[in-house]
């Protein structure tokens, strides 16, 4: 299944390359996502807006800076206010499901961009999240020879995220000799200052060296967190992984410390087979489908040909 939705979100790619414009032109769109600050949200915003232009949409862009009651009266508020399609960013519409069943109800369709199904939605955009989770943890388990002890860093309330999440307990499940002796749930916004004191707390109560030997971050921000607080204490053997293909996280795989790989999502791409889908709907047409995916890649310091003393 995996695999048929992957090649059905490979397509839309593929056709978004051959659109024939604008069929919606002036069309009123409302973007709102609680996550703004994220790097990777800000990517598909950007994206999207872009895309937007393409297609002669008016785009008014709000962000509640992880506050989900104003997050809930923001949707409400683009539902009243004449706005002809809703698009959650890095947000699951369960949680706020009567605000988006009050869009459904209006008449107004509501797309999500790395979110989640729901039947009061027309369309998500993501990635295959369980993918992600099970080639980032795959590689970070042969990295430590797939054994010793790794602390994980995730945030459940991203379906998304917990859908990784569920790939790394099927690893450790199949793999006893790996054990994870620490987590933290991210705090959002802040997730990088939030993760580099949970990791100052897990050195400290994890002393000695292989105490642990590996990071296991949800999302590259946390692990970039995480870095920091190994840079600082000067500790040594332990290597990190996350997802997302976040620039900074690039970055530190090319400067051969901690950080040794990425799975970077494909953003931008979410972004365009929204809007495409979204230019069709306003069109009077319908979506693919319920979900598509936009393809992946493993980032690690062999496919950016970096070699470290």
């Amino acid at each position: 299944m995996h695999k048929s939705i992957a090649a059905l979100g490979l397509a839309s790619i593929l056709a978004l390359g051959v659109s024939s414009g604008a069929l919606a032109a002036g069309e009123k769109v409302s973007v709102i996502t609680p996550f703004l600050a994220a790097i990777a949200t800000g990517e598909m915003i950007e994206a999207f807006k872009a895309k937007a232009t393409e297609y002669q949409w008016t785009v008014d862009v709000v962000d509640t800076a992880g506050d989900m009651a104003a997050f809930a009266s923001r949707v409400e508020d683009a539902t009243t206010s004449g706005a002809n399609a809703i698009v959650l960013v890095s947000v699951d519409p369960a949680q706020i499901q009567d605000q988006v069943d009050k869009a459904k109800a209006a008449g107004v369709p509501v797309i999500t961009i790395d979110g989640a199904k729901n039947a009061s939605s027309v369309l998500n955009v993501t990635s295959d999240n369980y993918v992600l989770g099970e080639t980032m943890t795959k590689f970070l388990f042969d990295q430590i020879g797939n054994k010793g002890n790794i602390v994980r860093f995730f945030y459940s309330a991203h379906p998304g995220v917990h859908q990784r999440e569920l790939a790394l307990d099927a690893a450790l499940k199949a793999n006893p000799a790996i054990k994870q002796v620490a987590d933290h749930y991210v705090a959002v916004p802040g997730q990088v200052d939030d993760s580099r004191a949970a990791m100052d707390a897990m050195l400290l109560a994890n002393p000695g060296d292989g105490a642990i030997n590996a990071v296991w971050a949800a999302w590259d921000e946390p692990g970039i967190g995480a870095n920091l607080a190994i840079e600082a204490a000067g500790r040594k053997g332990i290597v990190i992984a996350g997802i997302d293909g976040n620039p900074q996280a690039i970055d530190l795989i090319k400067a051969c410390g901690a950080y040794i790989g990425t799975v970077r999502q494909g953003f931008g791409e979410m972004a365009s087979i929204a809007a495409g889908e979204l230019n069709t709907i306003l069109a009077g047409g319908s979506a693919k489908a319920d979900e598509l995916y936009a393809p992946v890649e493993l980032i690690t310091r062999e496919s950016l040909g970096v070699t470290c003393p």
